[in-house]
């Protein structure tokens, strides 16, 4: 997944986005509004979202995302724990709302809890023929057995697999998956879905002829 981290203390932004980038995901941290406003347009799978930033209200630049229509699954990470507070989040637009100090498994599962709702209470497993796609263990099987896909084509195959159904653009495939780094891979997505097509079966990703990808809905 690719996710938008505003988080201004070092210490925790920085061991998040380590953690979360030791998982298979893209992490764009962002230590104050500023820098998320430059963020402006990217695509994203989630977004987790300090309450109290050096230049403003976390809170309030959810709010205001919310109001332009934007539904990106969201988690507030913040100390604040007062049941007011909490129920303040909630209504701002959060998807969630988390109590620091958290361990990153419990923000694993939130995350994971968050996106099935977003997708309207879906499981974690995806299935398309003889393929199985495990999003909650990040696997892939193929007549049940495992399939080794390497970080790069794992994160191509979740992207769509999220998407299922959905045409997503080469652009914003290459958003999702490489981040920033799309600049510099013109071909790399390319190379990814002909390895997932090798390995997991010719018809499972479409391309749609000049726009991109998409896979059925389970």
């Amino acid at each position: 997944m690719r996710l938008l981290l505003l988080e201004d203390d070092m210490l925790l932004g920085e061991g998040l986005r380590d953690w979360l980038a030791g998982e298979g995901h893209v992490v764009d941290w962002c230590r104050s509004l500023g820098e998320a406003s430059a963020m402006q347009g990217e695509p994203f799978d989630a977004l987790l979202v300090d309450w109290q930033l050096p230049d403003g209200s976390g809170l309030d630049w959810l709010r205001g995302r919310r109001r332009a229509g934007d539904r990106t699954p969201a988690l507030m990470l913040t100390a604040r724990d007062r049941l007011a507070e909490r129920v303040q989040g909630l209504d701002a637009g959060a998807d969630d709302y988390l109590v620091k100090p958290f361990a990153p498994e419990e923000l694993a599962a939130r995350l994971r809890a968050v996106l099935r709702r977003a997708g309207g209470g879906a499981d974690d497993r995806w299935r398309h023929g003889a393929v199985t796609v495990d999003l909650a263990a990040r696997a892939a099987l193929h007549d049940g057995a495992p399939v080794e896909l390497t970080a790069r084509e794992w994160a191509v195959l979740e992207a769509l697999v999220r998407r299922a159904g959905r045409l997503v653009t080469r652009p914003e495939l290459e958003r999702l998956v490489l981040g920033f780094e799309s600049e510099l891979a013109s071909n790399a997505i390319e190379v990814h879905v002909s390895a997932l097509r090798r390995k997991l079966g010719r018809t499972l990703i479409e391309t749609v002829r000049g726009l991109g990808y998409r896979v059925a809905r389970a």
